[in-house]
């Protein structure tokens, strides 16, 4: 069975071509004009992955991420947007989005990125090895609900935040380089996306540390990348 992707862009020759190129990559399109339609379609429809414009009539596609985010938080969102500043992709970050990329793009990118993350649906195949619930010191993880167990309290995390607390609950205690983060999660390595993968750690600690500001869990390794430690540890 074909993945769905909803594609919301008010560009009718962008929208067009994301079409013309995803559909003969062997997906099943859908497609929306403006953000009132896409929110309706993607609150009412079940798709693997979302492609959202930011400037977009009716809705802008930040405020629509986060009415996606918060009424299905597992559905994986790509933002295209002509907006790309450092500020902009952080609004867009912040918004809930697990991926950004800029205008103009190359059609490419844009596929590589797409398989990246429509591997992070929960109707994707290759999820079937991360089923088991995994439970590590203070911390527990549920696939099946993309959600996480910190000291008895149930934690509802985005498809990229549950992404990374796997990738480092596979080598906890460990430091993972920021090159092992970008390839684990995203399926890919890029420099220009360590902001991408810093502000998704930032999101994770606002979820799971008691202080963010003083990390027990999530701890910076130097010059290197990140390290979980389920057990807990109190920094300087």
């Amino acid at each position: 069975m074909a993945q769905r992707l909803l594609i919301a862009d008010d560009d009718n020759e962008i929208r067009e071509l994301l079409e013309f190129d995803l559909s003969h990559s062997g997906y099943e399109v859908d497609s929306a004009k403006d953000g009132e339609e896409a929110l309706q379609k993607a609150l009412k429809g079940n798709y693997d992955l979302i492609l959202l414009d930011v400037m977009m009539p009716k809705m802008n596609g930040f405020d629509v991420c986060k009415n996606i985010r918060s009424s299905k938080p597992e559905i994986p969102i790509l933002m295209l947007t002509a907006k790309g500043t450092i500020t902009d992709k952080t609004q867009g970050f912040d918004s809930g989005a697990d991926d950004y990329i800029v205008k103009p793009f190359d059609i490419q990118e844009v596929l590589l990125r797409v398989r990246a993350l429509v591997r992070r649906s929960p109707s994707s195949k290759s999820n079937s090895i991360k089923q088991e619930i995994l439970k590590i010191g203070d911390i527990e993880i549920f696939p099946d609900s993309l959600e996480t167990e910190v000291k008895g309290k149930r934690i509802k995390l985005t498809p990229t935040e549950f992404e990374i607390l796997f990738c480092l609950m596979q080598h906890f205690n460990n430091a993972v380089t920021l090159a092992v983060l970008l390839n684990e999660v995203w399926g890919y390595n890029s420099d220009d996306d360590v902001r991408m993968l810093r502000v998704h750690v930032g999101g994770l600690r606002q979820k799971i540390e008691q202080n963010p500001k003083i990390p027990e869990y999530l701890q910076t390794v130097t010059n290197v990348g990140y390290k979980l430690t389920p057990f807990g540890e109190e920094t300087d």
